[in-house]
């Protein structure tokens, strides 16, 4: 086992396609943030590094913590990265060409620069690894299956993180009850608990599948694109883009992602009222399709920049969910307290503020200390 001073800090590492997120912590129980920032528009990954060294980053860094979109179907926990491990996540390149690569070459870069500092992967995709065969089965020819194509499901790290907090806040009882979590952000999904365990979510074998998001599609008929691509001879890269960044809110509203800039106008702009009232529809009719995976509710979470933030939109989420048990205190709501909803509602729902670093920090911890010395 390793003994980690009490100076030692993990570098939680974000990565995105294009920008890069990044927090510092400090060793704790729970670990103390002691810095965090964003970099905008990065070219490459000697920009980073850069950028973090002039953040004073880097200083007493006992890991450096990853999160990667994309483990597969193998990488079911977090692992200290190694030649074998990096070379395995080299072959899903194909399984997630928008963010992998990116991720991979912050960590090539950052061992070529840090080779003493022990690099930790943790996967977006490990929290869903118990969800069974029948959700995670999609209804294509099964040689398929045999080739990775299958549900894996995404935002792990924030469910995680949700998950842990549910139990400090209301005990591990309720966290092991039936438990909906809806990250509502830019990206949007919904995962059903159950005993603590993902048993469903609506995110399948990419990041663009279920709710409907502020620039991705989510579930969409698969011939509305095989007529796209007759009609309109698409490549499969302009596919790519029409799906993951011409559409959902932006697409429908044909102005803004921006949640807050689409209620603002609402009154005056029929796109955007339309925008607004698909997301909420499809977010409520995607909740009573997780409950029903459930068997039924007991706590619903809110979390993500919309799930967090967004009183009004939250309202007419839960606004025709009473028949679950569903039943929001106004006053609450708007304040956005801890429980929004009334105190003799069947459903409790909660508010909680995510942090993926955060959780991050918590897996590298964990697992540096409980390696031998000689393996960190």
């Amino acid at each position: 086992m390793t003994q980690l001073p009490g100076s030692a800090n993990v570098l939680a590492i974000n990565a995105g396609s294009s920008s890069v997120k990044a927090a510092l912590f400090r060793a704790g129980d729970p670990p103390t943030e002691l810095l965090r920032d964003k970099l905008e528009h990065v070219a490459s990954p000697d920009d980073v590094i850069a950028w973090l060294e002039a953040k004073n980053a880097t200083a007493n860094l006992a890991g450096i913590a990853h999160r990667l979109v994309h483990g597969g179907s193998d990488h079911t926990a977090p692992a200290i990265v190694t030649a074998k491990l990096f070379h395995d996540l080299e072959k899903l390149k194909a399984l997630d060409p928008t963010h992998l690569p990116a991720e991979l070459a912050l960590i090539a870069a950052f061992a070529n620069h840090w080779p003493d500092v022990p690099q930790i992967a943790c996967f977006d995709t490990a929290f869903h690894r118990d969800i069974p065969s029948v959700a995670s089965t999609l209804p294509i020819p099964r040689r398929y299956k045999s080739q990775g194509i299958r549900r894996y499901g995404f935002h792990g790290i924030s469910y995680e993180y949700l998950m842990e907090e549910l139990a400090r806040l209301a005990g591990p009882e309720a966290a092991r009850g039936r438990v909906i979590l809806a990250h509502l952000g830019a990206g949007a999904s919904l995962a059903a608990v159950k005993d603590g365990r993902g048993i469903d979510t609506t995110m399948s074998f990419t990041p663009t599948a279920g709710l409907v998001m502020a620039t991705r599609t989510g579930d969409l008929d698969p011939g509305v694109l095989i007529h796209l691509l007759r009609a309109e001879k698409l490549s499969t890269d302009h596919l790519d883009h029409l799906v993951n960044r011409e559409s959902g809110l932006l697409g429908i509203s044909e102005t803004t992602a921006d949640v807050r800039t689409l209620l603002a106008h609402e009154a005056s702009d029929p796109r955007a009222a339309e925008a607004i009232a698909v997301f909420c529809y499809q977010a409520r009719k995607w909740i009573g399709a997780m409950a029903a995976a459930l068997g039924g509710l007991d706590t619903l979470v809110f979390a993500g920049g919309i799930g967090e933030n967004a009183a009004e939109i939250r309202t007419r989420i839960c606004k025709d969910l009473t028949f679950l048990g569903v039943r929001i205190a106004s006053e609450r709501n708007v304040a956005c307290a801890a429980v929004i909803s009334e105190d003799d509602a069947p459903v409790t729902v909660r508010v909680i503020r995510t942090n993926e670093e955060a959780m991050l920090a918590r897996n590298a911890f964990r697992l540096l200390a409980s390696v031998p010395a000689s393996t960190s």
